[in-house]
């Protein structure tokens, strides 16, 4: 059976077979003796980051006992793509990712204004714009759907869509639909408001090869 780790665009953490291009953590939400998540937590820090899966040939044992002294690390999570990590209000990390977190903090001040924030800063902004109590908040989509950057995330209130090229396409745990017009109406912002500043400004997220165009 597929362990509860795979995260959706709207933030929820479900159990499915796919595994995805990244992985990334929002704390311990595990216990490790039954590897299963705790009933109600689902973050325990406001750091909720975005992680390669492969970095210097880590070997973890997947929610088990990775921490100090033989307890739960933290809690392995794993996206299909990393449009699917930041629309559920994740960040790239600033360990394993480096140079992308760069680009990121700095396409960050690009598009929301002021100087390069600390991570610190930019986990209390997306804190408040991915949480509406213990729900996802969705966010009202202000202008056309074709006009927001490639990598943003929009819903209709039941399915999730990728913005890329001025065209959606339909998110699944295995990858996207085909390229289609976006809906007119309807609409709410799966991605935080702060992160498509960033996408604006030119921070490019890893997308899944199902995304491009054949």
């Amino acid at each position: 059976m597929p362990l509860q780790n795979r995260v959706t665009p709207f933030g929820e953490i479900v159990a499915h077979p796919a595994r995805g291009l990244f992985t990334g953590n929002r704390g311990i939400l595990h216990d490790a003796t039954t590897r299963t998540l705790h009933p109600r937590r689902r973050w325990t820090n406001k750091a909720w980051i975005c992680c390669l899966c492969d970095f210097r040939e880590i070997r973890r044992d997947v929610m088990g006992f990775n921490g100090p002294n033989g307890r739960e690390g933290w809690t392995e999570l794993f996206f299909l793509d990393e449009a699917t990590a930041l629309a559920a209000g994740h960040r790239p990390c600033f360990y394993c990712r480096r140079a992308d977190a760069l680009r990121f903090q700095a396409t960050w001040a690009a598009g929301n204004g002021g100087d390069a924030p600390k991570a610190v800063n930019i986990d209390a902004m997306l804190h408040a714009e991915r949480l509406d109590g213990r729900a996802k908040r969705l966010h009202e989509l202000s202008v056309p759907a074709e006009s927001l950057p490639d990598g943003a995330m929009i819903t209709d209130g039941g399915d999730a869509f990728l913005l890329a090229g001025g065209k959606a396409r339909r998110w699944s745990f295995d990858g996207y639909g085909p390229p289609i017009r976006p809906p007119r109406s309807g609409l709410s912002l799966l991605t935080p408001p702060s992160t498509v500043a960033a996408l604006g400004a030119g921070y490019s997220p890893v997308l899944h090869p199902t995304a491009r165009d054949d």
